[in-house]
């Protein structure tokens, strides 16, 4: 997997789709609270690896936490973390199955790269990229030449 790079400056604002996910589908994408971090492991190891949880742990140790989840009556239903294996990268994301394409994982996508933009930051790296076309249609992102294994060399197995 490769990484992909997105230009930050021009990023359509996140307020939009974040009020779209709401009206539509009932679901609120916010920034996640760190008393709320035993519930986020739980929701991503159940959902996703332990690799996930490890990063999204170190979201959660930023003040602010690096973290936005969406939740549905009061359970998480996804969430993206930025500032975990690498100052500058966005992910892991995650989306409950049922939710896959309703907007969902564009509104957390969006809503995590525009924090990172007030933070500063001019572009993010999108660091071994699964779903790559969408995140060229969400936020332009281009592939990184040559990226491939990039920051996830020699990556211990789980046992």
């Amino acid at each position: 997997m490769h990484d992909m790079l997105v230009r930050l400056v021009h990023l359509q604002a996140a307020e939009p789709l974040v009020h779209k996910t709401w009206e539509e589908h009932g679901v609120l994408v916010r920034p996640c609270r760190p008393y709320e971090l035993h519930l986020l492991q739980r929701w991503v190891r159940g959902n996703f690896s332990s690799k996930w949880v490890s990063e999204a742990t170190v979201a959660m140790s930023h003040c602010p936490p690096a973290c936005f989840i969406a939740t549905r009556q009061a359970r998480i239903v996804g969430f993206a973390c930025y500032d975990t294996t690498s100052r500058g990268f966005f992910g892991p994301m995650g989306v409950s199955e049922e939710l896959r394409g309703c907007g969902v994982g564009r509104a957390l996508l969006v809503a995590a790269l525009q924090r990172m933009r007030e933070m500063g930051y001019a572009y993010a790296i999108i660091g071994g990229v699964g779903p790559a076309d969408f995140y060229r249609k969400v936020v332009g992102a281009t592939d990184i030449e040559e990226s491939t294994p990039g920051i996830y060399e020699d990556m211990l197995n789980e046992e």
